[in-house]
């Protein structure tokens, strides 16, 4: 879309009651004055299956019905550190996302994707970075500058503590890693975004929308924290920090925990932390639809639940959005599922006139209370946190994992006594039920994954390898940046398995 002249800004945003303007602090309406009449949002898809080949393939589908940014799916043992021949692999590979294990598997999944024009977006925290090295190396082999990459690591493994499970390292040192890698990518690849810090999954796992921003948040506060204590500039590394939240089934609220959301950050990075860079106070955020809403039954519901989700994000000024296809409830998507999800972002965007006007409820009476109420909750809720001795020390007393559990407890009492209306499921309920064609995943993709990584074994240098380990198990010992040494790795062939089995015995395992 091409950007409006300055001039007709105004013309787009009808007043606020608190006097604030978009594109200012503290960012109620926006973190850009024109919003969507300057540009739309990176419209993404979530996608990576069965095996690199393939992905490859859903990926450039994807590019040519017009997304914006490619959003990476890696499969369990790839999360959590194993290689795709491990024992502890087996029945995993390839089942909830893509397998990689080595640089020759991340150069298929990017075959012919124009790394220095489009965004990507990788959903990976444990390795992290060794999968940032891995795309480092691609590039590089190719001939395309690491400066000129741009997309986002989520790297945000607290959360997983929390909600997920897949860390792999004592908090400690996992976020000596991360560290690493917000002051490696500052210096090296400045357009990066070295954490997406998530309260999606932390939502998914049963959290109330006050328990999304205020647990996430937490998080954000102990990632700075850490960052500052490594020796990096507030201003510099916040400028690379941004965040990966939720689109639920409450309209108003989600809209309005947008928009309290960008206050929240704004105030506690220039109150708390000091920051003077408008960038770095802003709340860049990605969003995806609630894929916990989704319902097997009546699986034709879930294009409606995730259309209403999407406008919610884009009222609430979300600068990337994924829509959830109306079958994964079921299964992975299909390419019909995913290209009508995407379609759904395009009629908002193109048909709906929502982009014509910088958040069109500003000076809502109910929005601008809702917003106000959502922030003055959170932030009680991050001063508990806070008291308790910050996010590690109620992850490790186990303060937010029990919050949940008790948030995601009430709310199924609420769905059994009908009190909360699920349609399909406690209301309008059907005897039988019509499912959908589903995506089968090819059993003999898994072969030729271990096939090729068998290959990849045989034929590198062995001494080079050797050499790689060592050194990185020397640079685990130091306070040396790990990321050098691991994109020496990955480059001479060293798989992810064995670069987090030296982590693993250097700084033992949670």
């Amino acid at each position: 879309m091409s950007k409006t002249k300055p001039n007709t800004k105004s013309r787009y945003f009808y007043g606020s009651s608190h006097g604030e303007m978009p594109g200012k602090y503290p960012f109620t309406h926006g973190i850009y004055n024109n919003m969507y009449l300057g540009r739309l949002w990176t419209m993404r898809q979530y996608a990576g299956f069965g095996s690199a080949e393939e992905s490859n393939e859903r990926f450039k589908y994807l590019i040519k019905q017009g997304v914006m940014g490619l959003s990476v799916a890696f499969d369990l043992p790839t999360q959590t550190g194993y290689d795709s021949d491990h024992n502890l692999s087996i029945g995993e590979v390839g089942r909830v996302g893509v397998p990689i294990s080595s640089l020759d598997d991340m150069e298929i999944l990017m075959k012919d994707i124009p790394l220095d024009e489009i965004s990507i977006s990788m959903t990976i925290n444990s390795t992290a970075s060794i999968l940032m090295a891995l795309l480092v190396a691609t590039a590089e082999k190719r001939g395309i500058p690491k400066e000129k990459l741009k997309g986002t690591v989520q790297n945000d493994i607290l959360k997983e503590y929390i909600a997920r499970g897949t860390y792999i390292y004592p908090p400690k040192n996992s976020m000596r890693i991360i560290t690493d890698m917000f002051k490696w990518c500052g210096e090296k690849t400045p357009l990066w975004n070295t954490i997406s810090i998530s309260g999606y999954h932390i939502r998914e796992a049963g959290a109330t929308a006050i328990q999304e921003l205020g647990f996430t948040f937490s998080n954000a506060i102990a990632y700075v924290e850490a960052a500052l204590k490594a020796g990096l500039d507030i201003n510099k590394f916040g400028e690379r920090i941004s965040f990966f939240f939720n689109a639920h089934n409450n309209f108003f609220e989600e809209i309005a925990k947008f928009r309290a959301a960008r206050r929240i950050w704004a105030n506690i990075m220039k109150n708390k932390f000091n920051a003077t860079s408008s960038k770095a106070m802003m709340c860049r955020f990605h969003t995806q639809t609630a894929g916990s809403t989704l319902t097997a039954q009546q699986v034709e519901n879930n294009i409606v639940r995730t259309a209403l989700q999407a406008t919610s994000a884009v009222l609430g000024g979300t600068q990337s959005l994924h829509t959830n296809a109306y079958d994964e409830a079921l299964a992975l998507p299909t390419e019909k599922s995913a290209k009508l999800a995407l379609r759904t972002q395009q009629i908002i965007a193109f048909e709906s006139g929502i982009t014509n006007v910088v958040d069109p409820f500003s000076g809502s009476f109910y929005i601008e209370s809702l917003t106000e109420e959502i922030e003055n909750k959170t932030i009680s809720l991050i001063k508990k946190i806070e008291n308790i001795g910050g996010a590690v020390s109620a992850i490790e007393s186990e303060f937010q994992q029990n919050e949940i559990g008790q948030a995601a407890f009430q709310y199924q009492k609420k769905v059994d006594s009908k009190e909360n209306i699920i349609i399909g499921i406690n209301k309008f309920s059907e005897e039988t039920h019509n499912e959908p064609k589903t995506l089968k995943i090819n059993n003999d993709l898994v072969k030729s994954q271990l096939e090729r990584l068998k290959r990849v074994k045989q034929k590198r240098n062995s001494e080079k390898v050797e050499y790689s380990l060592n050194k990185l198990k020397i640079i685990a010992k130091t306070n040396e940046n790990l990321m050098d040494g691991i994109l020496t790795a990955v480059k001479n062939h060293v798989t992810l398995g064995e670069i987090s089995d030296v982590l693993r015995k250097e700084f033992g395992t949670f």
